[in-house]
C-alpha cells in the first residue's frame, strides 16, 4: 500500500485552470487563500487511496479535524450535514470529507463511524503522519499537539485550522468558509457557485462509490 500510495503522490500532476475564474467576483478565494493548492493523497476506511484528483466533475466539500475533538470538529460535521441536507439533490454533484489530523489514533474504522453519526454521505481521510501533513500543508491547515504536563502519550488534545474548504469539478480549490459560518449561506453561496460553473460540473464523470 505504501508503494501504491507513493507511486500515486509521483502521478498527481497540475490539474486544469482554477473554476475561480469563472466566479462572481463576490465568491472569488480571499487574497489570504491564494496559495493553497487543495492536493491531497490519502486513504478511506477501505483502504482506497484517495485524491483530490478522484471525484472529476464533482464539487468537493472538505474539512480537517479528528475524532477526539471535543467542540470544533463536531460543530463542523454538524455544519456540513446541515449543508448536504439544504441542497436537496444538488447534493449529488458534492462529496463531503473529513481529513484527521490525528492518524495515530484515527483508524479507518472509527473515522468510517464518526463521520456517519453526521452524514453517511461523509467520507473519512487518514493515511500516514507524513502524508496527512503533506495534504494539511497544501491547504495552509496548521496543526500540533498538545499535551498536558505528565499525561501518558496517547493523552493528548490537536489545536488545529478550522473551516471547510469548497474544491471545484477539476480538483481546484474554490474558497474557504470560515468556522461557524451558518449552513444556510454556505449552502447558498455553494448552489451560486454549482449554478456558475454547471456546464462543468455537468460533464462526463466516473461517480466514486462511498464508504
Amino acid at each position: 500500500m505504501k508503494a501504491l500510495l507513493l507511486a500515486l503522490s509521483l502521478s498527481v500532476g497540475l490539474a486544469h485552470p482554477s473554476l475561480a475564474a469563472d466566479l462572481p467576483t463576490e465568491l472569488m478565494p480571499a487574497h489570504g487563500e491564494a496559495g493553497i493548492s487543495s492536493r491531497y493523497l490519502l486513504m478511506d476506511a477501505n483502504g482506497r487511496a484517495v485524491s483530490n484528483q478522484d471525484f472529476r466533475g464533482r464539487f468537493q466539500l472538505l474539512t480537517f479535524g479528528y475524532t477526539y475533538c471535543p467542540d470544533i470538529c463536531p460543530t463542523t460535521l454538524a455544519e456540513m450535514a446541515m449543508v448536504i441536507s439544504r441542497l436537496g439533490k444538488e447534493a449529488d454533484a458534492l462529496q463531503a470529507l473529513f481529513i484527521t489530523v490525528d492518524p495515530e489514533r484515527d483508524t479507518a474504522d472509527s473515522l468510517r463511524d464518526y463521520v456517519a453519526f453526521f452524514d453517511p454521505r461523509i467520507i473519512g481521510l487518514t493515511g500516514s503522519p507524513e502524508l496527512v501533513r503533506k495534504a494539511a500543508e497544501s491547504f495552509k491547515v496548521r496543526y500540533e499537539k498538545v499535551r498536558e504536563p505528565g499525561a501518558p502519550e496517547d493523552q493528548y488534545a490537536v489545536d488545529h485550522s478550522a473551516g471547510m474548504y469548497l474544491l471545484g469539478p477539476d480538483g481546484r480549490f474554490i474558497r474557504k468558509f470560515a468556522y461557524a459560518m451558518p449552513a444556510a449561506q454556505i449552502a447558498e453561496q455553494i448552489r451560486e457557485i454549482m449554478a456558475a460553473n454547471r456546464p462543468r460540473s455537468a460533464a462526463r464523470h466516473m461517480p466514486f462509490a462511498s464508504q
